[in-house]
């Protein structure tokens, strides 16, 4: 994968439209001055725990002798979860959200924007070529500030798309997934069978 196709996945993944309305409800009853300072704050929390992952991610597989194929694989099947997600959403999914009249951490930084669906795509990611690090360095900031930009100006995104457009939205966003989600699996299954055939 390059650079952009990367960081398009992991835009997908963290779903900053299909999010929109959660965050809203949990900011809603905190004064708009301070909903911006907490916004930042949660945002900033989670690229740095998504950069943790991104480096710390190689040594834990290579702890645990996984091979690039089956991360591959792996990797192809969790994406697959996560657009089947996008597209039938689970209503009751986020029912406890907003317990907390102001957000630390949880829910906005953790799972909302780096969950562990994102978090074990960066693993697989860091997996794929322990080389090309600046590149998904570059590729998990881009799509952290595209979701970033999304969420601070998510009253303007609401009315813009309304409802019904940012359901409709994610669930484009999910069969884009879902094809990115393939293609990686079956790169995984040929790779496996090519390292068979040699060796």
């Amino acid at each position: 994968m390059d650079i952009w196709s990367t960081a398009v996945m992991l835009f997908l993944i963290m779903d900053p439209l299909g999010n929109l309305p959660i965050f809203m409800s949990i900011l809603k009853p905190i004064e708009p001055k301070r909903r911006r300072i907490i916004l930042a704050r949660e945002l900033l929390i989670s690229l740095l725990i998504m950069f943790i992952f991104l480096f710390s991610g190689q040594a834990v597989l290579d702890f645990l002798n996984v091979k690039q194929q089956a991360v591959s694989i792996a990797g192809g099947i969790i994406l697959f979860l996560i657009a089947i997600r996008m597209i039938f959403p689970n209503k009751t999914a986020h029912a406890d959200d907003g317990v907390h009249p102001e957000p630390f951490i949880v829910p906005l930084a953790i799972p909302m924007i780096a969950g562990p669906s994102l978090l074990a795509a960066l693993i697989l990611i860091a997996n794929q070529d322990p080389l090309r690090m600046l590149d998904w360095s570059i590729a998990v900031f881009s799509a952290w500030a595209v979701s970033a930009t999304i969420l601070m100006f998510s009253g303007v995104f609401f009315k813009l798309l309304g409802e019904r457009g940012l359901i409709a939205v994610e669930r484009l966003m999910g069969m884009i997934l879902i094809m990115l989600a393939i293609q990686m699996f079956l790169d995984g299954i040929g790779n496996y069978f090519a390292l068979g055939a040699t060796t």
